[in-house]
């Protein structure tokens, strides 16, 4: 390959980190060409852009960015794939539903400004809350004590209505 290529190859790969939020790095090591078309598949339908890179070119576009992510280097041996994505945890949930024996495995990842190193990684970057899950908790946070107000005044009507109803009913008597 041409040096003129590869900086253009490393070019781009950085203009992605930066357009991206988010990025794993996965092992492709074991899978055959059907099962990493079907990943590709999976991945365009949950919004995903899987990359298939040189380990040298991703390390040289990660060097060129401002951000440290010197954590990652010792992850990029073997057969890199990078999951680029917006939402953190969409390509973690991707992983642990089509992974079967650890294939496609995670390496690391870049999720939510932290590091994720190794395999043991997986639950917690499944755990992260997409930004709308995270507002979606606030507004039921924020609704909660309107909600406890309005059922403690529909509560005290209903028993003031039915202490009021029984000295009624006892008056005549």
């Amino acid at each position: 390959m041409r040096k003129e290529d590869k900086s253009t190859i490393i070019e781009q790969i950085a203009a992605t980190v930066k357009e991206f939020g988010h990025f794993y790095l996965v092992d492709t090591t074991a899978m055959d060409a059907a099962t990493t078309s079907a990943l590709r598949r999976e991945c365009f339908k949950a919004d995903i852009k899987l990359m298939v890179v040189k380990n040298t070119l991703l390390h040289k576009a990660l060097e060129s960015l401002e951000e440290d992510y010197s954590l990652l280097y010792d992850s990029m041996k073997g057969t890199t794939a990078v999951m680029f994505c917006n939402v953190a945890n969409a390509p973690a949930k991707l992983l642990k539903d089509k992974a079967k024996n650890g294939i496609p495995g995670l390496k690391a990842a870049y999720a939510e400004e932290s590091f994720y190193v190794g395999a043991d990684q997986l639950d917690a970057l499944v755990s992260i809350k997409s930004k709308n899950e995270v507002i979606a908790d606030i507004i039921a946070l924020l609704q909660s004590p309107a909600k406890n107000v309005i059922s403690a005044l529909q509560s005290g009507g209903n028993t003031l209505h039915g202490v009021l109803k029984t000295l009624g009913e006892r008056a005549e008597a």
